[in-house]
């Protein structure tokens, strides 16, 4: 009985997001000229590809309970990273991406061991390296930005596959792996359990800190593998690149229905989340709001979908008390 309840609490959840966006869309359509034209569809989803592939590992990181602030600096030590040993160093691609991607992984699985060996806070962790990964990007790139790629780079990030952008179709690959991570496997039944209840995930035989140091060192590389995305998109390694990005990515997810307070939500709904995100800005851009606007609009964007978030929360226990 309380698991129907509870998943009749996040079908509420979801349809409401579903209806939010399918309402955005119809506003857009209305005052934002050529919003519904195929070439600005494909921008909206190339726009939104880095969020997206973050947004995986931080739906992960949610349902566990926890936050990862420190995403958006990673994407920016990796992207400047990766830019440096292709330019100065001269390493081979593939190299540099490797090491890209591992700088991300490194960075995750330090936020893991902080969070369960000293027991600092999730928020605390990933506040202090989010700072610490930006001024590593600075230190990089010594405020110089970084460009002049080996040729075949830009491909990662501009490059098409029939007319849908690569970046569209690494996201879509993200979500489909992350899928069956969280819906098909023990790890993903692990992580709503700790989220649900940390103290029972432990009687129960989970090993919670392994866990919670894997779901971090994920969020991390696909924080990395983001970062390497979005510098072949723009073709320059900068230290400010990733510059917010984890609080867009924290909206769209929790837009997307999973719970701040963690072991509730689906990465189905969180596809949603990501997609109101990138109609939204690009339907202010089209409609000429200024970026300053944008901001304060993002601000209560969040603050709706997490006092949302909290409310059906609210209601859903107070309705299993009455039912008992």
């Amino acid at each position: 009985m309380k698991k129907q309840k509870t998943k009749r609490a996040l079908n509420i959840r979801d349809y409401a997001t579903f209806i939010f966006f399918i309402l955005l869309l119809l506003v857009l359509s209305v005052f934002a000229k050529g919003f519904l034209s195929v070439t600005n569809i494909i921008n909206v989803l190339r726009q939104v590809s880095i969020i997206g592939i973050v947004s995986v590992g931080m739906t992960m990181v949610i349902l566990t309970g926890g936050i990862d602030l420190s995403v958006g600096s990673v994407i920016g030590t990796s992207a400047t990273l990766t830019a440096y040993l292709m330019v100065h160093a001269g390493l081979d691609m593939s190299v540099a991406i490797l090491a890209g991607l591992c700088a991300g992984a490194l960075v995750g699985f330090l936020n893991g061991l902080l969070i369960t060996k000293i027991d600092i806070p999730p928020l605390i962790t990933t506040l202090a390296t989010m700072t610490g990964c930006r001024g590593v990007a600075y230190i990089i790139t010594k405020g110089i930005p970084i460009y002049g790629f080996p040729a075949g780079f830009s491909l990662i990030g501009q490059g098409y596959i029939w007319i849908i952008p690569v970046p569209v179709i690494i996201m879509a690959i993200v979500f489909v792996l992350g899928y069956f991570v969280l819906n098909r496997s023990v790890f993903g039944m692990h992580c709503y359990g700790i989220g649900g209840n940390q103290e029972a995930a432990k009687l129960c035989g989970i090993k919670v800190g392994k866990r919670l140091c894997t779901v971090y060192t994920l969020s991390g590389l696909l924080a990395g593998f983001a970062g390497v995305v979005l510098l072949s998109r723009i073709n320059t390694g900068t230290a400010t690149v990733g510059t917010s990005y984890e609080m867009e990515v924290i909206t769209a997810v929790v837009l997307g229905g999973v719970s701040i307070s963690g072991g509730e939500g689906h990465l189905r709904g969180v596809i949603i989340g990501v997609l109101i995100m990138g109609v939204l800005t690009n339907g202010l851009i089209i409609l000429s709001v200024s970026e300053y606007y944008q901001w304060i609009i993002r601000c209560f964007v969040l603050l709706l979908a997490v006092g949302f978030d909290r409310n059906a929360a609210k209601l859903s226990n107070r309705k299993e008390k009455l039912a008992s």
